[in-house]
């Protein structure tokens, strides 16, 4: 899959979606005009120009041969659209100089967006809404927190307490949710592995789901798996996480109690963050180091949160729709949960009838927001 046709998707990413990133953050904090000449000059080259080399000095903290030299001197639009969209957000960094001494080093670009969507009066009432979900019953208080980690980068889908609309209208389009109950509750518990999406709106929910497993003793720990530094406009790093945790301590009744158990789990390890390099490449799950593959492998279960990951567990391919997820992610060692809004073009696990009724609707429905998975592969 390459973003070389202007009727696809990976081309709308290019070349729609892209300068509007680039003028927002350039605009977000006074930055230098060597910092815009950058991001300028990036969106030129990533839209109608060929792929050129990293910063040599930026270079010099990585360990891994992502960047591939034989792409160089080709147009971005004919290497492969994984490859082109990480190594796009790479680029970003060099430009506004992340990884060079100065003024500018380890400042995050995307931070004032992040900033401005946590501090949003939308995560104040979604927070509140935690006390209705508090008050369920056990069934029915899973199912909300399970739904709200699934749906929670959708703006108007967070921690709704029931069916929510998307759901309501067929937007869950494939349901293990019952297998996923079955690892976690009829099983000894063990250490659970998430890997994370988004900061902001989407982490809480997540956070919300891990203080659930530890409380209710599903999970003895849990590690969050986090990018270790900027990836993906919002991708979580370790910093979102502890802002998304000083969010839900600071926000009064449950979800202040949530936050301050998050704190606690912190604390004493049973709640552990883990931001390895791999996170930030341009590689599909198969080709995890050796080391992440064995923590995947001890795990009693992996939960992948969001698209990306997902783009990387099956491969960022056009497979056709009914693809068995299962297969696909036979490499992973371990229990498998994935949950995933579908904002790409990449969709498994469905099937015949579900693709045809989705085709029928004449929709772009695998890159609409609309639609989510759950799959499980035990």
């Amino acid at each position: 899959m390459d973003s070389s046709d202007p009727a696809s998707f990976p081309w709308s990413v290019f070349h729609d979606r892209h300068p509007v990133l680039i003028e927002r953050i350039a605009g977000a904090l006074p930055r230098p005009a060597a910092h815009h000449d950058a991001l300028d000059a990036l969106l030129a080259e990533s839209t109608s120009g060929v792929v050129s080399a990293l910063d040599v000095e930026s270079l010099r903290h990585e360990h891994w041969p992502w960047w591939r030299p034989e792409y160089r001197g080709l147009p971005w639009g004919e290497t492969p659209f994984l490859w082109a969209e990480s190594y796009f957000y790479r680029r970003v960094l060099d430009a506004v100089g992340y990884f060079v001494p100065g003024l500018w080093r380890g400042l995050d670009p995307f931070g004032p967006i992040k900033a401005a969507e946590l501090a949003g009066s939308s995560v104040s009432e979604e927070l509140a809404a935690l006390d209705d979900v508090a008050a369920l019953p056990a069934d029915e208080q899973w199912s909300a927190l399970v739904g709200s980690a699934l749906w929670g980068n959708r703006a108007d889908l967070s921690f709704q307490a029931g069916p929510t609309a998307s759901e309501a209208t067929g937007g869950l389009i494939a349901d293990d949710s019952d297998a996923l109950r079955g690892l976690l509750h009829d099983r000894p518990p063990g250490e659970v592995h998430v890997l994370a999406d988004n900061a902001g709106r989407e982490v809480l929910p997540d956070l919300v789901l891990i203080e659930h497993l530890l409380s209710a003793g599903l999970a003895t720990a849990v590690v969050l798996h986090v990018k270790p530094f900027p990836y993906y406009v919002s991708d979580a790093t370790p910093a979102d996480v502890w802002a998304a945790v000083a969010r839900l301590r600071d926000a009064g009744g449950r979800a202040g109690e949530v936050g301050g158990r998050l704190f606690g789990f912190l604390r004493t390890g049973r709640l552990g963050l883990e931001a390895h390099e791999f996170f930030c490449g341009p590689l599909t799950y198969d080709a995890m180091p050796s080391g992440l593959r064995e923590q995947f492998a001890g795990a009693s279960l992996t939960i992948s949160k969001g698209d990306l990951n997902y783009r990387r567990l099956v491969g960022d391919r056009h497979w056709h729709a009914t693809a068995p997820f299962e297969e696909l992610t036979a490499h992973f060692p371990g229990p498998l949960a994935a949950l995933r809004t579908l904002k790409c073009d990449v969709a498994v696990g469905l099937t015949e009838e579900t693709v045809r009724r989705l085709d029928g609707t004449g929709k772009a429905w695998r890159t609409t927001g609309e639609y989510a998975v759950i799959h499980v592969r035990g």
